[in-house]
């Protein structure tokens, strides 16, 4: 019978430790804060270029007239302040933990601080599939762009001397990608300082020319091109033999400001959203940037804030110079300045162009090694990746690496059927992070080590009492038990019994929100139709999502202040949660089959190497042995004594397991 027990309880205690594994967080000392193995050497004005270079890439001489002519009309003004709106939602986030955490590796850190190493590595794998077929996409986008100024000669040559046909590939090797990324992945392996400079060189350049769009189209704009007449458009409709549309409007909408509703301006906020991606990279340099702590959220929203600034400017210059039906998907500013009689300026907007794909090319391969570097140096992936070199203070293996990857990918394959992946990987980040605020802001504890005191520490000096308060108070207070009462009545400081109803919450929200996503999105038909089943189950989403931010914003809060904290908690981090779900849900299934094979390679690195030499297990494990071993002793001792009186407690079997079982090994 004994023996039997013992055979249960061994998978038992296995299955726990292999469990802990999983969410095992990470220890971050912000003991010395000026210490890093690389070159603090980076501004704030380095990071909001940085952040402007990244976002601000060749879509902004895109993506308005896309939106424009197709979803949004004259309205694409309202589309960017939406998105701008539910990205600084996201940018706020990182903005806190930026503050808390100013250490490498952006929402990888983050998430490993706060919920685990699991949802860690799975993170950082997606960040970095995100950094690589961001980086491919764009030295592709900007070799084509070259090549349209050559009048297509590049790829005529190409498609006929080296033409590739297999499916999936590209029609022709792009060289000229490759070229480009491998000269900006040495620069970035020379210095960061270097790639600095010459990011904001190529940032500049292309706010300029952005300036120069707006000032024409102001001048040169029409404010007639916004209140179009809807008998207008159905005149230009049917002189183009075009059929109306069901509601026997025109192809083109109902004219006016909002052509085609205020449904319209949402679609178009939905694709204006992805032109704000690209700020997560600042959140990299938590170990670059002199003063991270205040740097790097200035750099986030500041950054978001000339972005937004330059599209909304963009945007309503470009449909004051020219009708938004006639805009040209493709190319709408060059089309444009020619519709208003400035034809040469297509040249300055081509060098713009240039710029902003180099900035942005430049803003994707810089974040790629530091994520790769923050997970080698914590053991997730291999260590060679982890290594720093002497003289630049660049983690040049990963960066190299990782630049090699891009360019191998740039250069042979197809990549429009893996952007969409890169949205993915981003949108969890948002997610995450978000999530993450939620969880650490109702913790009673903070799952990072404080810093002591010093000169260049006086932004965390003013709430050490604060802390130590809120962290003693609590423990005379853990001893209550669960109650209703204290769901919306809790105690006035964090305990351990609030901080875990928040963390389930946020979970439950989570899976919430997506049943909701999948309803809205699969279901909009059986809704319309005004089905009971689907009106019942979309109030009862609705009314849950409620009733949990609601019980989450009664809870209390940690005391500890840093230099930048987000507001409206926990609405804000609730509401870009909901977006972000919202939008993962949009993507394609083909999409999501790509994303299962990349995630199912990622869980074979972890748990082939990643969870058995993982910093955090391998410390815990030296620090906890001679503590497991004597208690392990004196519980041997302990039994060999009860076994010797008769005793029959069952807790001796358990014995020849514990003795040889270390706590934290997996």
């Amino acid at each position: 019978m004994r023996q039997v027990d013992l055979v249960r309880m061994i998978p038992c205690r296995a299955a726990l430790s292999f469990a802990r594994c999983l969410i095992r967080r990470k220890i971050v000392v912000l003991d010395s804060l000026e210490d890093s193995k690389l070159s603090r050497c980076l501004s704030t004005v380095d990071l909001i270029a940085l952040g402007v270079g990244s976002t601000l890439g060749a879509g902004v001489y895109v993506l308005a007239g896309e939106v424009a002519k197709a979803d949004s009309g004259p309205s694409i003004v309202l589309s960017f302040l939406i998105a701008a709106v539910a990205s600084v939602m996201a940018g706020l986030c990182y903005a806190e933990f930026g503050a808390r955490v100013p250490k490498t590796g952006s929402a990888y850190l983050y998430t490993y601080v706060t919920v685990g190493e699991l949802w860690a590595f799975i993170t950082g794998w997606n960040l970095i599939l995100s950094y690589v077929i961001g980086t491919s996409s764009v030295a592709r986008a900007w070799s084509g762009t070259f090549d349209e100024l050559l009048n297509k000669q590049i790829g005529q040559f190409f498609r006929t001397y080296f033409k590739i046909n297999y499916t999936g590939l590209a029609e022709y090797p792009d060289f000229f990608a490759v070229c480009l990324i491998l000269l900006l992945a040495g620069l970035l392996s020379f210095g960061v300082k270097e790639s600095a400079w010459v990011n904001k060189i190529f940032t500049a350049v292309n706010i300029l020319v952005l300036l120069f769009v707006m000032v024409a189209g102001f001048v040169k704009g029409n404010v007639a091109n916004w209140k179009i007449s809807e008998e207008f458009l159905k005149n230009i409709s049917a002189s183009a033999r075009e059929p109306p549309c069901e509601n026997g409007t025109s192809i083109y909408g109902a004219g006016g400001f909002m052509p085609y509703g205020f449904a319209g301006t949402l679609a178009g906020a939905a694709t204006c959203f992805y032109a704000f991606v690209g700020f997560d990279c600042i959140a990299t340099t938590g170990e670059e940037v002199r003063n991270p702590q205040k740097a790097i959220p200035i750099g986030i929203v500041t950054s978001l804030l000339v972005c937004f600034m330059a599209y909304f400017g963009v945007s309503a210059a470009l449909t004051l110079m020219m009708p938004y039906y006639l805009l040209d998907e493709k190319s709408p500013l060059p089309v444009a300045f020619e519709y208003v009689g400035w034809g040469p300026a297509k040249y300055v907007v081509a060098a713009g162009s240039l710029c902003a794909l180099s900035a942005s090319l430049l803003g994707c391969i810089f974040p790629m090694p530091r994520v790769i570097y923050a997970m080698a140096e914590d053991g997730l992936l291999f260590k060679c990746l982890g290594q720093i070199n002497s003289k630049t203070k660049t983690p040049i293996i990963a960066t190299l690496s990782s630049g090699a990857v891009a360019a191998v990918m740039a250069f042979l394959f197809d990549l429009k059927a893996l952007v969409d992946m890169m949205s993915i990987g981003t949108l969890l980040a948002y997610s995450l992070v978000a999530a993450c605020v939620l969880i650490l802001r109702y913790q009673p504890g903070l799952p990072y080590e404080q810093p002591k005191y010093s000169p260049e520490k006086e932004a965390l000096r003013s709430f050490t009492n604060a802390t130590s308060e809120s962290a003693s108070q609590p423990i005379m207070l853990q001893g209550q038990g669960f109650s209703l009462r204290s769901l919306f009545s809790p105690s006035a400081l964090p305990t351990q019994q609030s901080s875990s109803l928040v963390s389930f919450l946020v979970g439950f929200l989570a899976f919430l929100v997506l049943g909701l996503s999948i309803l809205t999105t699969y279901g909009v038909h059986t809704i319309a139709s005004l089905e009971a089943w689907s009106l019942a189950l979309l109030v009862l989403f609705i009314v849950l999502f409620i009733v949990i931010v609601l019980i989450i914003w009664r809870q209390p809060q940690n005391q500890h202040k840093v230099a930048f904290m987000v507001p409206c908690l926990p609405f804000l981090p609730a509401f870009s949660i909901l977006v972000n779900i919202y939008l993962m849900v949009q993507l394609s299934a083909e999409t999501w089959i790509r994303f299962s094979i990349w995630m199912a390679l990622g869980f074979l690195i972890y748990f082939t190497y990643g969870i058995r030499h993982s910093l955090e297990g391998n410390s815990r494990d030296e620090e906890d042995d001679e503590d497991a071993y004597s208690d392990d002793i004196n519980t041997a001792t302990e039994e060999k004594s009860a076994i010797q009186a008769n005793d029959h407690d069952e807790r001796n079997l358990s014995l020849p397991f514990i003795f040889h079982e270390k706590t934290s090994e997996c």
